[in-house]
């Protein structure tokens, strides 16, 4: 649907596209593209959303055009059936009284009270004109983040491999007493952490306390303590879509050895021009005209040589070797950059960075766009991983098998452990029941000392032994309690009604997108209100369009999909969290998307899924990813569906909230299937495996884990 509305975009607005910001054409393309955004009469909802921005931006020059673009806009959306029309006659799905036509009539609704005073229509007015520079405003502030987050960007050093071994070798990292803040928030205060050479790091923490932002701080070696020689790369873009292969974009990270073979190629097409002008000489008879060659087969010595040494022969098949773990079938690694998508985009800067092999490696969940068979060979890649690197991800499986130590931020401090993510856990459920221990002796010990200066505080007999127990008091030291965080929960709400079987059946449904291959034949199951199924398979054999399918977004090209007309159904995926209006805040946004809905109902369904208090306040734009995932979550689930179909739902999730989505799941009184490499979420929350290969859709008799084993063997 956004390909569509971006299309549709870039033909009414045409060459003036060309002059405006590409954040702010991204943003009006996701508003026209949600799919319960009202284009209102003639285009009226379109106006009313983006009228403003559209002049601001120079993308029209005057309100009275404006008007005619959004007329245009919403005419074309309605071209491509992306505009809810409202009914003209009764559909036969929707109820009917059956008293109609009767004498006795139903008593009207009463209009509900208005608190306070009628507003006036200057009053009215000036609240709509207080209402529109409120967002004028919030798009500032969010185009002024952009901005510095791209000044930020082009800050970071440039990562190339590295072949000087000269100088001394980075080892150890020792940052001490650092702080971190953004946006005058305090992430990390007097923070201390020590990087030894060699350790693989897991970086762990609930969603919004800073470890992505810690990661850039890195990056950017603006952290005291880290050496100005150490090579630190963040894998936090995709790389740009252009028309390299993905090979030679890999390849071209070696800066030194690109470099050295540019150069030998223009030194031997000069050698060949110089083979020819020493032919023509000869021919002529004039011998001291002859061009001295020397210089360039001198040349050409020295960059074999150091061809050789830096090993340039075997860098293709090695950069070939880590495309290939992440699925990039030959053919693939010589397709241009520019026509992948995001996520495999995303594949080939994480090639690129295990490719130049820094001194240290930064990975920000890396699996999020991976099947399990190229997490299960990062995994092996990872564990023999000769240098450090620190790896943020909400994979539990995949952190206890690469790292080696945990460092935990929680209140704004920094803590190590040893060991892996479930060593983590039992440690510091350890502490914390050892930290309670010494809480409660230390309240104890203090309230009998208390307990006896009362009694005998006049007490002239005893009055040594009351002051020998003042001071002591005095001197014993506080124990700090435990601060736990807060208990992440994930409430999804438990439908009002219950449709009857059958709720969505395929029957010999076929499906091939126009002009391509057919994708699925006769796929042949069903999904009822108890069903708890996970869907695995490579990336790119179709799963997202099942669920498409199933969603109703996609009809079948034979065969029959049927859908109960009761059932509701929720969809999330990732598009649903890219689709968030960034410059505003979760409340407001939840209230544009179902007006009318009073305030407080909204605040609570946030509340539900964690989002509370001040966080529902916040632009969304300083959200991290689980943040605005658990925003997405309240959004689709407000209308109480029968069916939820997830599409990889933990991803961006931090550990806690992926077990909290675990319980949600479990306890959720309706229908579930999700596409997921999580084993943890798949283990916890889904009673089947459903494989998707070769245009079928199989059960797999067995568990994830049993899987895991068949992949493995396989490959």
């Amino acid at each position: 649907m956004t390909e569509v509305a971006s299309s549709v975009v870039h033909e009414v607005l045409g060459r003036r596209v060309e002059d405006v910001d590409q954040p702010i054409i991204d943003y009006i393309i996701n508003v026209l593209a949600d799919e319960d955004f009202d284009f209102g009469d003639d285009g009226d909802g379109a106006f009313e959303a983006i009228g403003e921005l559209l002049v601001a931006a120079e993308c029209v020059s005057d309100f009275s055009e404006c008007r005619q673009v959004c007329s245009k806009l919403s005419e074309k959306f309605g071209k491509h059936g992306l505009v809810k029309r409202k009914p003209t006659v009764r559909s036969l799905a929707t109820p009917f009284r059956m008293n109609e036509g009767m004498e006795e009539e139903a008593p009207k609704k009463k209009p509900e009270p208005v608190d306070g005073p009628l507003l006036s229509e200057r009053d009215k007015m000036k609240l709509e004109r207080r209402k529109r520079k409120e967002e004028r405003q919030r798009e500032a502030q969010y185009q002024m983040h952009l901005a510095e987050m791209e000044a930020a960007r082009e800050g970071m050093p440039v990562i190339c491999v590295n072949h000087d071994t000269g100088g001394p070798a980075v080892r150890d990292i020792h940052m001490e007493n650092f702080s971190i803040s953004v946006g005058g928030r305090d992430l990390i205060v007097d923070g201390s952490v020590t990087l030894s050479f060699g350790r693989h790091y897991g970086l762990v923490g609930r969603n919004g306390t800073g470890k992505t932002t810690f990661l850039r701080y890195m990056a950017m070696h603006a952290i005291a303590g880290i050496p100005p020689n150490c090579q630190i790369l963040h894998v936090e873009q995709e790389v740009v879509g252009d028309d390299t292969t993905a090979l030679q974009c890999v390849l071209n990270s070696d800066i030194e050895r690109t470099q050295l073979l540019r150069e030998e190629a223009d030194l031997l097409a000069q050698q060949r021009d110089l083979d020819l002008e020493e032919e023509k000489v000869k021919s002529r008879g004039d011998l001291n005209g002859v061009p001295d060659k020397d210089a360039i087969s001198e040349r050409l010595q020295q960059i074999y040589k150091r061809l050789e040494v830096i090993d340039a022969d075997s860098a293709e098949s090695r950069a070939a070797s880590i495309l290939a773990g992440l699925s990039f079938s030959p053919e693939m690694q010589q397709r241009a950059t520019k026509t992948f998508s995001g996520g495999w985009r995303m594949r080939i800067a994480l090639a690129r960075a295990l490719f130049i092999e820094p001194d240290m490696l930064l990975l920000d969940e890396p699996t999020n766009h991976l099947d399990l068979h190229a997490v299960l060979w990062l995994e092996a890649y990872l564990v023999k991983w000769p240098k450090t690197f620190i790896v943020v991800s909400h994979a539990r499986e995949f952190l206890n098998t690469v790292v080696t130590d945990i460092i935990h931020l929680q209140g704004q401090k920094l803590m190590s452990y040893k060991g892996n993510y479930d060593t983590f856990e039992k440690t510091r459920l350890e502490q914390i029941k050892n930290q309670q221990k010494a809480v409660e002796a230390n309240e104890r010990a203090r309230s009998h000392m208390q307990a006896f200066i009362d009694k005998f505080r006049y007490n002239a007999k005893r009055a040594s032994l009351v002051q020998s127990r003042i001071k002591a008091l005095e001197r014993m030291e506080h124990v700090d309690e435990i601060v736990n965080d807060p208990d992440y929960k994930f409430e999804f709400p438990t439908p009002d009604d219950r449709p009857g079987p059958p709720i969505i059946s395929f029957s010999d449904a076929s499906f091939g997108y126009p002009g391509g291959p057919t994708l699925f034949k006769n796929l042949n199951f069903g999904i009822d209100l108890d069903s708890r199924i996970a869907m695995v398979g490579p990336n790119g054999i179709g799963k997202s369009t099942i669920l498409k399918l199933i969603a109703g977004e996609l009809q079948p090209t034979s065969g029959t999909v049927f859908r109960s007309a009761k059932v509701r159904i929720a969809v999330f995926s990732q598009h649903h969290v890219d689709g968030l209006d960034l410059t505003s805040n979760p409340l407001l946004y939840m209230m544009r998307c179902y007006p009318g809905v009073p305030e407080q109902k909204l605040r609570a369904h946030l509340g539900s899924f964690g989002v509370t208090g001040n966080l529902a306040l916040q632009p969304m734009y300083t959200l991290s990813g689980g943040q605005k995932s658990r925003v997405a979550f309240a959004k689709i689930t407000f209308k109480k569906p029968h069916i939820i179909l997830l599409d990889e739902p933990s991803n961006h999730l931090d550990l806690d909230a992926v077990e909290a989505l675990i319980q949600g799941l479990v306890l959720f009184q309706g229908g579930i299937l999700m596409v997921s490499h999580d084993e943890h979420l798949i283990a916890g929350s889904v009673d089947e495996l459903w494989v998707v290969s070769e245009g079928r859709v199989n059960p797999f008799h067995g568990n994830f884990q049993d899987y895991k084993k068949m992949l493995q063997s396989n490959s």
